[in-house]
């Protein structure tokens, strides 16, 4: 199992050696805003500042890519995941993908 202290963005983690790479592994999510949302996104925008009701919905969307991520990397057989990333496109407008992706790997403490 994945232990979220075992994700990097680097290439290796210190004190560990890879044992074994098991490929790319990903989480991919597509989220949009309700109207309601969006009405009240617009009124933040009017009044400028921090957009709350958007950062909420790219926070929670980042999160679901990343567990989702961990459960593939999990169904591999991985403990850490190494150079993670987001990725993030506009579907259409006011929709939007969010995949979270990395390399699965299986490392042993030094």
């Amino acid at each position: 199992m994945v232990n979220q202290q075992l994700i990097t963005t680097a290439n290796h983690l210190e004190g560990y050696r890879i044992v074994s790479h098991l490929g790319l592994v990903r989480g991919i999510t597509v989220r949009s805003r309700s109207l309601l949302g969006n009405i009240g996104g617009g009124f933040q925008a009017l009044f400028g500042g921090k957009l709350s009701i958007y950062v909420e919905l790219c926070e929670r969307t980042r999160e679901e890519a990343f567990q989702l991520m961990l459960q593939h990397a999990n169904e591999r057989g991985a403990n850490a995941i190494i150079n993670m990333r987001y990725d993030a496109n506009e579907v259409m407008a006011g929709i939007n993908e969010v995949l979270a992706y990395g390399t699965a790997v299986v490392v042993e403490k030094n």
